[in-house]
């Protein structure tokens, strides 16, 4: 089995070490990428091919992992080659995906989603597929990856990420806001075991972690925010959502990232405070 990346980050070179190590061909093209991004390959074992063109030639699955706004360009530099079957793993709205994968001049298209953390759970990471081809993708789930076929259409495992991406960033937004206050009362671990009775057992650890994931990854959760309104505009007035997108793009704007990440919240806290007297 001969896999192919269009990228080279983070989930690219995460899935490819697992994939080498469960026996498959793992390929990418160096073509116009930086000197970083070409030790990365060297040390991950991918193989090169010269050009995207003979990378999505020769490939028998070429997964597309590269920046959401690239998404559809890639797939038309490479649509009218690609010979196998072309997934789409970015974190694009559903109708993007549609558009990207129209691009793909053979028709083998897969929409597929990463549900959870590729760096945290590696190869194991749960990606949920749909389309046409989403059980000849799943095959890779016999060189180690964790695939889940959830439709037939392209568009509904961008859809379920997109949604399951919407409650959880709007659900963190709030427990920001709420212990966020409660901090400022003095009864915030108080408000936190309440909540917990009512959760689930560790909700207050996840909490903690929530807090300060928050603050750190403000900046994609604004623009993955920017996706799911873009979705929900087509047939509704997307009020939760645009605040939640809005309360991200504040906290990126108004909170300096600390260069290592804190073991508590409260410092997190104590800086929004200086920040708002």
């Amino acid at each position: 089995m001969k896999v192919g990346f269009l990228g080279f980050g983070e989930v690219a070179s995460t899935l490819s070490v697992g994939l080498i190590k469960n026996g498959a061909e793992v390929y990418t093209s160096a073509e116009g990428r930086s000197t970083r991004t070409r030790s990365n390959i060297l040390k991950t074992g991918v193989q090169t091919y010269p050009t995207y063109k003979a990378l999505a030639e020769n490939s028998d699955i070429i997964i597309s992992s590269v920046i959401p706004s690239k998404a559809i360009e890639v797939a038309e530099m490479v649509g009218k080659y690609s010979g196998g079957i072309y997934v789409d793993i970015n974190n694009v709205s559903p109708e993007t995906v549609v558009k990207t994968l129209d691009k793909i001049k053979n028709g083998k298209t897969v929409d597929a989603a990463i549900i959870g953390s590729v760096i945290k759970k590696g190869i194991d990471v749960k990606v949920i597929a749909s389309g046409s081809y989403a059980n000849d993708f799943a095959d890779l789930n016999n060189y180690g990856m964790n695939i889940k076929v959830v439709g037939s259409v392209n568009g509904q495992a961008s859809g379920i990420k997109l949604l399951r991406s919407s409650y959880t960033k709007g659900v963190s937004a709030l427990l920001f806001e709420s212990i966020y206050q409660a901090y400022k009362m003095g009864i915030d671990m108080e408000v936190l075991e309440y909540i917990s009775e009512t959760e689930c057992p560790d909700f207050m650890e996840t909490a903690k972690s929530r807090i300060i994931s928050a603050v750190f990854h403000a900046q994609r959760r604004s623009e993955e925010m920017d996706e799911v309104v873009e979705m929900f505009s087509e047939k509704q007035d997307p009020v939760m959502a645009k605040g939640t997108k809005e309360f991200f793009k504040i906290l990126d704007e108004n909170i300096k990232k600390p260069e290592k990440r804190p073991d508590d919240y409260k410092a997190i806290f104590e800086q929004l405070m200086k920040i708002q007297k």
